[in-house]
């Protein structure tokens, strides 16, 4: 067993103890966070492996978000009655989109399938026609946009600025039990697990193997034979699942899910983190964004007004030292430097001469 392995392990083992020696709001905190490290591992798989740099993640992140929020909502309204904001918004009957999320099964379909839906749609209006570099990042920033001032401006169909929440139940279970928290961060570990486990098996693969050929020079993969399209708009889809399953759990965690948790401050954010701890590797990627959340946290709380500038200075750091992220620095300093062959004297004599 290869000795990151055995750290990843060794890792996930004393997060699956938390809850034994980690206080309420703690362990809430760290319940968050890892939520949030399964959209981090889309944005490696995106951008680090694919070479696609999306600034629109918030978009599948809120999908679903948004689609698990609906249902948890229309469960804690009354049968036959319509959702509270609806009423004070002269709502007189239930939205048609609304109408299948009464349904547990159907939501739970729709957090997997509407992301990656959307995110495949997307991915293929662009790629077909062969949109590549900071274009991708500002129609994907544009298309964030767009959703979010939907959502703002719908208040009477999803609560606009406000976000969807004062909800108490999902299937069956009362979410502020004092036993959830332990369920849920435990499902949430379970699901960070899945997804680097998952994902990192996939990449291992002849699909991986393209990708990393699609970052380094497409058009030699096309001349190949293969269709660089087909692969990116896969790896997109795959980025936005991703997010999607990353914003339901949040929701879950949060108790509320509103358009200023999905804008694009939340998309560069994410972008950052995995840039820090590496976008080429997946665990690095959730590994930064872990870490960064945590960080945030604490300066944030001690000095609210230095939290944007830390960042900052973070980023610029990452780009002119450490471009790899802090994984990238550590691969290199684990692997050994070739050592040159030995020359002949007429060799040397020439390269001397040059």
């Amino acid at each position: 067993m290869k000795r990151s392995t055995t750290a990843v392990i060794t890792v996930l083992i004393a997060l699956a103890f938390a809850p034994l020696y980690l206080g309420a709001y703690p362990l809430t905190l760290l319940g968050r966070v890892l939520a949030l490290s399964i959209a981090a591992i889309g944005v490696s798989v995106v951008w680090g492996r694919a070479g696609i740099l999306s600034l629109g993640q918030g978009l599948f992140f809120g999908l679903g978000g948004y689609a698990l929020a609906m249902h948890l909502k229309l469960v804690a309204t009354p049968r036959g009655e319509l959702p509270d904001f609806m009423l004070y918004n002269g709502v007189e009957k239930l939205p048609w989109f609304w109408v299948p999320f009464a349904s547990a099964p159907f939501t739970l379909f729709m957090v997997l399938l509407l992301p990656a839906a959307v995110a495949g749609l997307v991915a293929w209006l662009m790629f077909r026609r062969r949109i590549t570099g900071v274009y991708v990042s500002i129609i994907t920033q544009a298309l964030l946009l767009a959703f979010v001032t939907w959502l703002n401006g719908s208040q009477g169909l999803t609560s606009g600025t406000n976000g969807i929440t004062d909800y108490q139940t999902f299937l069956g279970i009362n979410l502020r039990g004092p036993a959830v928290a332990h369920g849920l961060y435990w499902v949430t570990l379970l699901f960070v697990a899945l997804a680097l486990g998952g994902t990192a098996a996939l990449l291992r693969t002849p699909f991986g193997a393209i990708l990393t050929a699609i970052r380094d020079n497409e058009n030699r993969t096309r001349f190949l034979g293969f269709n660089p399209a087909a692969f990116k708009i896969a790896a997109f889809m795959l980025g936005g699942l991703l997010a999607g399953v990353s914003g339901a759990l949040y929701t879950l965690h949060l108790g509320t899910i509103s358009p200023a948790m999905i804008g694009t401050a939340f998309s560069i954010e994410l972008v950052v983190w995995v840039a820090l701890g590496g976008r080429a590797s997946l665990i690095g990627a959730a590994a930064g964004l872990v870490l960064g959340q945590l960080a945030k946290d604490r300066i944030s709380s001690a000095a609210p007004d230095a939290w944007l500038y830390v960042m900052g200075a973070l980023f610029v750091l990452v780009v002119l030292v450490m471009p790899q992220g802090v994984a990238g620095l550590i691969q290199n300093r684990r692997t050994p430097r070739p050592t040159p062959a030995p020359q002949n004297p007429v060799t040397r004599e020439v390269s001397d001469a040059v």
